[in-house]
């Protein structure tokens, strides 16, 4: 069932206060000085950065990869000994993630590209990127991690590709002789 719809207030809203110098403060706390003013105060443009520094940024980054070495994924497995099974939880590796990196910092993804495009980041994030891309490499080579899952993820896959000139069809020509009777 719809709520009711709520009836205009009758109370009246008192006139913001005017100090010289300043814009009247909305009361609830939104500006309504002249626009000059406000872009005059305002130091930066959208939403603050979530890192003010290459370290901040590293530090967290550091503290995700302590957590998922100190965080594996559990398995279930069933195991069997004189007749008599039991089921015990086996750790396994967890695989760090650029996408689970920005879930754990409080990013998306799209603020990690534009980390990356920032001369005073870029150095930190290079550096990120390669010790994801190591971790599950080393993990995939020691059979902890699926390799293949890996393998497509690093872009390691086999891919062949069968193709013509300059990326057309393949051409086959196929040239058969036949002659009948004597041969001279």
């Amino acid at each position: 069932m719809p709520l009711a719809k709520k009836k205009g207030s009758t109370r009246k809203k008192k006139p913001a206060p005017v100090i010289e110098g300043k814009p009247p403060e909305h009361p609830q706390g939104r500006s309504t000085g002249n626009l000059e003013l406000i872009h005059r105060l305002r130091t930066y443009a959208g939403r603050p950065r979530a890192f003010n520094s290459a370290t901040d940024l590293l530090y967290e980054c550091g503290n995700y990869l302590h957590w998922v070495e100190n965080n594996p994924l559990w398995e279930e497995k069933a195991f069997a000994y004189q007749g008599d099974v039991s089921v015990h939880s086996v750790a396994k590796m967890r695989a760090a993630t650029l996408s689970g990196m920005c879930i754990y910092i409080g990013i998306s993804m799209d603020t990690w590209e534009l980390y990356r495009k920032d001369p005073k980041f870029s150095g930190v994030i290079k550096m990120v990127e390669e010790a994801v891309r190591e971790q599950k490499f080393t993990g995939a080579s020691a059979d902890l991690l699926n390799a293949n899952i890996i393998a497509r993820d690093l872009g390691l896959a086999d891919k062949s590709e069968q193709s013509g000139p300059n990326g057309g069809p393949i051409e086959t020509n196929l040239n058969i002789n036949v002659s009948f009777g004597k041969k001279r």
